[in-house]
C-alpha cells in the first residue's frame, strides 16, 4: 500500500505530461476533418436525432415509460448512452493503448500507467463536450434541469473512478493476453444491455423478478447511469448509498488494477 501512494505521488508529478499527452489525442482525433472540434458536439447531436428516430418513432420502445412522447424517450436514452459511450470507448482504447505506444514504453524514464489515465481523461472531454447538447434536449423538451443537476460532477467523479482502475487493469492484462482485446468487444456488448440504459430500472419485469433485480444491482455501471438518469433526467436526489458503494468498488478496482499493472510493468517493453 505505501508503494501504491508513492507511485500516485509520481503519477502527480506527471500531471503536466499527461496535460499535453491528452492534448495530442484530442487534437490527433480530428486531425484532417474540416470541422474539427465541432464534431465533439456534432456526433452527440446526431446521435440524438438517431435515437429520436430509431427508438421513439419506429421501435416506440420508451411508449410504457413515457407516454406518447418519442422525443422524450430519446432524451432519457441519450442521457444514459452519453457516459456509457465515455466508459466503453475507454475500456476498449485502454487496451490497446500501451501497445499502441510501445515505442513510448521502451524508453527507460516513461511512467507507462500515464497511457490508460489519458484514455480515460481524453474521453472524459469528448464526454463533457457533449453535455451542453444533453442539457438543451432537456430544457427544450420539457424535463429543465433541477437543483439536483449540481451533483453531476459528484457522479463523474465515480464514474472516473471506476474506469481508471478498469482502464490500468485492462490495458496491463491485454499485453500478455492479446484475446481481452475481442473478449472484451463483446463483453461491453452483453454489459451494455445489462445496464439500465434502453430501459429504465422501474420497468415492472424487473421489479417482478429478483434474478433480474439483483443482476443489475450487482452491476456498477447500473448505479453510474442511475445517477446519471435521477440528477439530470428525473430531477431527484441520487440514490447515495448505492451510489457511494460504487465509489468504493471503483477505489478497490483502481488499486487492484494499480498494483496488477505495476507488478507487470517491467514485461512491458519486452510484450509490446
Amino acid at each position: 500500500m505505501r508503494r501504491l501512494f508513492g507511485n500516485l505521488k509520481e503519477l502527480y508529478k506527471y500531471r503536466v505530461l499527461i496535460q499535453n499527452l491528452v492534448s495530442r489525442e484530442l487534437k490527433a482525433r480530428y486531425r484532417g476533418t474540416v470541422l474539427g472540434f465541432l464534431w465533439s458536439f456534432f456526433n452527440p447531436l446526431l446521435l440524438m436525432l438517431v435515437y429520436t428516430m430509431v427508438f421513439g418513432l419506429i421501435l416506440k420502445g420508451g411508449r410504457v415509460e413515457f407516454g406518447d412522447s418519442p422525443t422524450l424517450y430519446a432524451v432519457f436514452l441519450f442521457t444514459g448512452m452519453l457516459p456509457w459511450t465515455w466508459f466503453s470507448s475507454s475500456s476498449l482504447e485502454s487496451a490497446n493503448c500501451l501497445m499502441i505506444n510501445g515505442n513510448l514504453i521502451k524508453k527507460i524514464l516513461f511512467p507507462a500507467e500515464v497511457l490508460p489515465v489519458v484514455t480515460v481523461l481524453s474521453n472524459l472531454v469528448h464526454f463533457s463536450l457533449g453535455l451542453p447538447i444533453l442539457f438543451v434536449f432537456l430544457l427544450v423538451f420539457g424535463k429543465g434541469l433541477t437543483f439536483w443537476a449540481l451533483f453531476l460532477p459528484a457522479v463523474m467523479l465515480v464514474q472516473m473512478t471506476f474506469s481508471l482502475g478498469f482502464g490500468l487493469l485492462i490495458s496491463s492484462l491485454t499485453v500478455h493476453f492479446r484475446d481481452i482485446r475481442d473478449i472484451l468487444a463483446n463483453l461491453l456488448t452483453l454489459w451494455f444491455f445489462s445496464t439500465p440504459i434502453i430501459y429504465p430500472l422501474s420497468f415492472k419485469s424487473i421489479q417482478e423478478s429478483s434474478f433480474l433485480s439483483t443482476l443489475l444491482n450487482l452491476n456498477p455501471m447500473t448505479h453510474i447511469i442511475e445517477g446519471y438518469h435521477t440528477c439530470l433526467f428525473y430531477g431527484a436526489a441520487p440514490h447515495w448509498k448505492r451510489l457511494g458503494i460504487t465509489f468504493l468498488a471503483g477505489l478497490v478496482l483502481f488499486v487492484i488494477g494499480y498494483a496488477v499493472f505495476d507488478r507487470l510493468r517491467d514485461s512491458f517493453p519486452e510484450e509490446v
